[in-house]
């Protein structure tokens, strides 16, 4: 592949911009998602998410000038890219939270970044700094202290939760971790599409099933509406803008974002229920954007330096 196929880098504020918006957007999931599942069982949901999500891509690809995949190794490299990133992510997150609590599900979620940054560190993506490790321990201390983990559930059944939701952080951590050169040479939308279209291969058959006797007449339409808001909102434009940022920033930059996901939570819990931030929440959030700026200040992976120096390195 000739150096004509490398997408402009974008720097300044625009990718961690992006990545803020992602975090907004990936948490009103809970929320609407606790509302789509008091009507639909959750691999049908999670059905429904993969596969909408995979039209909705498809269309805007359609009307869009987007690359083609030129190697058929890369489809099989596509292929796993959805496995980790969509497939496990999605099943494992959702079963592993039936089984265990939301706290638990929150704590687990703070090793993503740290086996992101060590997938990265073996592949020869990055490598570690005092900077970096600094600033992923600030963050997710920060994290710890907001959810307390006093409050952590440690029974059988939620100990299987907990290995599900930490096999979920090593998914989705690898997933962040491989995907970008990937992204880089063909752009966030082509990939992004492939990802899903796979991802929709490997879940039809598993949500047909599920979905074969559930009768689909009894879902109220405020539901449908809750289904296709998580279609576009925290699913097409979260995953996209997520993809569009890590071509142009590090990985390891792309996954302390998600740090910020229990905090607004936290943050719009006083708009929506009524609840007062305390001390406990300031605390947490200083150290959380502390962390945040620690990695993200002046931070620029290998591959993307090589790119600014020499263009011709996309030439693979």
């Amino acid at each position: 592949m000739n150096a004509t196929h490398a997408p402009p880098q974008s720097t300044g504020l625009k990718p961690h911009g992006a990545l803020v918006a992602v975090q907004l957007l990936f948490g009103t999931w809970p929320v609407i998602g606790k509302l789509a599942l008091r009507a639909l069982p959750p691999t049908g949901l999670i059905t429904f998410r993969i596969v909408g999500a995979t039209l909705a891509f498809l269309l805007i690809r359609r009307v869009t000038v987007s690359k083609r995949i030129e190697r058929r190794s890369d489809y099989w490299r596509l292929a796993l890219y959805s496995l980790l990133g969509v497939v496990l992510n999605q099943f494992l997150f959702i079963n592993g939270l039936q089984l265990s609590t939301v706290i638990n599900a929150t704590l687990l979620g703070t090793t993503i970044p740290i086996f992101t940054l060590l997938v990265s560190v073996l592949l020869g993506y990055e490598s570690i700094s005092w900077r970096v490790a600094i600033g992923l321990l600030l963050a997710a201390c920060g994290v710890v202290y907001l959810i307390n983990p006093a409050e952590a559930s440690f029974s059988r059944e939620s100990n299987l939760g907990n290995v599900i939701l930490l096999f979920n952080s090593m998914a989705y951590g690898a997933y962040l971790a491989i995907s970008q050169d990937m992204i880089k040479r063909y752009g966030a939308l082509t990939v992004i599409t492939w990802i899903f279209i796979f991802g929709s291969l490997a879940t039809l058959p598993i949500g047909g099933y599920h979905l074969s006797n559930f009768s689909f007449a009894a879902v109220p339409a405020g539901v449908w509406f809750a289904v296709l808001y998580i279609i576009l909102v925290p699913t097409v434009a979260a995953y996209y803008l997520n993809a569009w940022a890590l071509g142009r920033v590090a990985p390891s930059v792309v996954a302390i974002y998600i740090y910020l996901q229990p905090l607004i939570a936290f943050a719009v819990a006083p708009a929506i229920l009524g609840e007062r931030l305390n001390s406990r929440t300031w605390l947490a959030a200083a150290l959380i954007f502390a962390g945040v700026a620690t990695v993200t200040i002046r931070s620029r992976s290998r591959a993307i330096e090589e790119v600014s120096e020499r263009p011709e390195a996309l030439g693979r």
